[in-house]
């Protein structure tokens, strides 16, 4: 089994102008400054921001899998993710509507999406 926290960090810099720096105990992956992912490999967890609509969307997948934080941030659109369990093909179109929800509109102009 992959190191899915590896492949987070793989897919995160395929995204343009992505950084890497600590936030608290954990790991976040920023665009112009703004955090649109974090992770605790310890946990094996991830934490998304999606709008509440994409959020709704993800979380109808398998809420083992893909589910909102449990407190006033799961609200707004943090979402976790279950790093033993997610699918690489689904946490890239996670982290791609993240990546766009706070990328500059030029570099989120640049994401493809797998069409269904």
């Amino acid at each position: 089994m992959m190191d899915n926290s590896k492949m987070l960090r793989e897919i995160a810099f395929s995204l343009p102008e992505v950084t890497e720096e600590p936030h608290f105990e954990k790991t976040s992956f920023r665009v112009n400054k703004k955090i649109f992912a974090t992770v605790v490999a310890e946990q094996n967890r991830a934490t998304v921001k999606l709008t509440p609509e994409e959020q709704d969307i993800f979380c109808t997948f398998d809420n083992k899998v893909i589910y909102p934080v449990p407190n006033k941030w799961g609200k707004q659109g943090w979402t976790h993710i279950n790093l033993l369990l997610v699918q690489a093909n689904m946490l890239t179109e996670i982290l791609k509507t993240a990546y766009c929800g706070i990328a500059p509109k030029h570099l989120a102009a640049q994401i493809t999406f797998k069409e269904d």
